[in-house]
């Protein structure tokens, strides 16, 4: 292979002056995404050409970092297992025998293994470290408030906040579209998802939230709980944007949802009558009188309202009466067939009463 493991002393540091070069990371802040290695000229190459990593010559990959060298716009190694190795131009690379990244080498294939900067092929060698660490603390939030229709409050105002993770699970992608674009040395994570993609993930992700509701049947402030749904949504509605143009995938999202003051209210009111609906399914003839007396109450509070009407036929104690029956007393049974009319009552087969002058009327 290109890169063969090398030898490290007892105290596990390379001995760098036996080495014609010794590639390794430089003294870079933590949101640095993509960095050129810094090539330090040991001892045992006195007479080096810039640009060139010859025979013998060592690079370092740190832990939490993907090392690809790069041969006149070629990609011609790669690996991603931290460790120091010697590179042997004679032998055959290794970037496509796996490991880590087992699908690096489809990916180098697929781009054809040109890297152009500025469209011009590099004419020299360079050895390039991407960060592969899980990069944390990336906020989002809705630019201004978003209606969705919401299957138990209709349609709702919300604004949404948080926090993403992201990775990199495809180096060669990322290299290739950043190198091409913009041959820096050093690439931040604000350079690369600060811009267009940050944009990209905040705006889709209404519609993760409504993708959400749909299929699951809940509401917009029960989405939070589905964690690990929303990572999977994100990724598949960024999968071109980010996935095959850049080489990212998301790993962790911590949304806040928000409604709007005025949705607040509707959703009050809708939650208020769904409980009472229920109260009422359960038991309908007490709510029915907790009605009444709520209704009365309010009645008698408004001196010129519907108390007059109530007072001027002597309903209030008729329906409130009849409530409180209505709600303590089981149903009245109909009378046997052929019964006696207690006295008082009036039977249908009564003679109606001559009064003083009906003769007059025949």
């Amino acid at each position: 292979m290109g890169l063969i493991k090398a030898a490290v002393d007892a105290t596990g540091k390379v001995i760098g002056d036996q080495f014609k070069e010794f590639i390794t990371v430089p003294q870079v802040e933590g949101n640095v995404l993509l960095c050129r290695g810094v090539v330090q000229h040991g001892s045992g190459n006195s007479n080096y050409t810039e640009g060139v990593i010859t025979n013998g010559s060592t690079i370092v990959v740190p832990v939490g970092y993907a090392m690809m060298m790069v041969e006149n716009g070629e990609i011609k190694e790669f690996s991603a297992e931290d460790g120091a190795y010697t590179w042997d131009s004679n032998a055959q690379p290794s970037v496509f025998e796996g490991g880590f990244f087992k699908g690096i080498g489809d990916s180098i294939k697929e781009i054809g293994k040109r890297i152009t900067y500025g469209g011009k092929a590099a004419m020299d060698q360079r050895v390039y470290y991407i960060n592969i660490k899980n990069i944390t603390g990336n906020r989002f939030g809705s630019q201004q408030p978003v209606t969705i229709s919401d299957p138990r409050y209709g349609s709702v105002e919300i604004t949404y906040n948080g926090e993403y993770s992201f990775k990199v699970v495809d180096p060669a992608v990322l290299v290739t579209q950043i190198l091409g674009t913009d041959p820096k040395d050093v690439v931040t994570v604000d350079e690369v998802v600060g811009g267009q993609l940050k944009t990209q993930f905040s705006s889709n992700v209404s519609t993760c939230i409504s993708n959400l509701m749909i299929q699951n049947n809940i509401s917009f402030n029960a989405v939070q709980g589905y964690k690990n749904d929303v990572v999977n949504v994100m990724n598949t509605l960024l999968d071109e944007s980010w996935t095959k143009q850049y080489g990212l995938t998301i790993l962790d999202v911590a949304l806040n949802i928000n409604a709007s003051e005025e949705s607040k209210q509707i959703i009050r009111n809708i939650d208020s009558q769904i409980a009472m609906g229920q109260a009422y399914a359960a038991n309908p003839n007490g709510m029915m009188a907790a009605a009444t007396g709520s209704a009365m109450q309010n009645a008698a509070s408004n001196p010129n309202g519907a108390m007059n009407g109530f007072v001027g036929l002597n309903m209030a104690q008729g329906v409130g009466g009849n409530a409180i029956n209505a709600a303590t007393q089981t149903p009245a049974q109909p009378a046997p067939q052929g019964s006696v009319p207690n006295p008082g009552e009036v039977s249908i087969n009564q003679t109606t009463p001559n009064y003083p002058g009906s003769e007059n009327q025949q």
